[in-house]
């Protein structure tokens, strides 16, 4: 199975890369990290992305605050799938991550999930390499399937609660 690259620009964005690679690790899907600026460590960043393929990764996720290029110049770099993660910062809630992860110029997609949405990124890394992985798209149906049962659960259960 290949593997999923994550590039993160800050060892500050840590806490919702671990969220992806917790979730990775629940799939028994291969990842590798790493701590790559777009701003300040650009060539170590596309050299990355340039030889992502031939070093067995099938999709990468980028995972920036603030500015957030980072998915977009590891996209510019790769034809592999890439995910952009934006990033919670200090000044206007992740939404100026999330708006420079997800307004790609034509021609160099990114793929963007929720302002720190690290599990998602995962899960869709999942699905990406599920389409050619029929264990591993056995396993992204048990987890949706065990997922539904712990809603049901909680519906069951609400009517009681509701009464006391």
């Amino acid at each position: 199975m290949k593997k999923v690259g994550i590039i993160m620009g800050s060892d500050s964005d840590l806490p919702v890369v671990k969220k992806a690679t917790d979730m990775l690790d629940s799939l028994g899907i291969g990842w590798e990290a790493h701590v790559y600026s777009a701003h300040r460590t650009p060539v170590q960043a596309r050299d990355f992305a340039v030889g992502a393929r031939k070093n067995g990764f099938g999709v990468l996720i980028a995972a920036a605050g603030m500015a957030a290029h980072l998915a977009g110049a590891i996209a510019a770099n790769t034809t592999l799938p890439v995910i952009g993660i934006p990033c919670l910062g200090s000044c206007l809630e992740g939404l100026d991550a999330l708006l420079s992860t997800v307004q790609m110029p034509s021609g160099i997609p990114v793929a963007t999930v929720a302002v720190n949405g690290g599990a998602n990124a995962a899960l869709l890394a999942a699905q990406i390499l599920a389409v050619e992985d029929k264990d591993l798209a056995a396993k992204l149906d048990a987890k949706r399937e065990k997922d539904a049962q712990k809603v049901l659960e909680k519906d069951a259960g609400i009517a009681e609660r509701l009464k006391a």
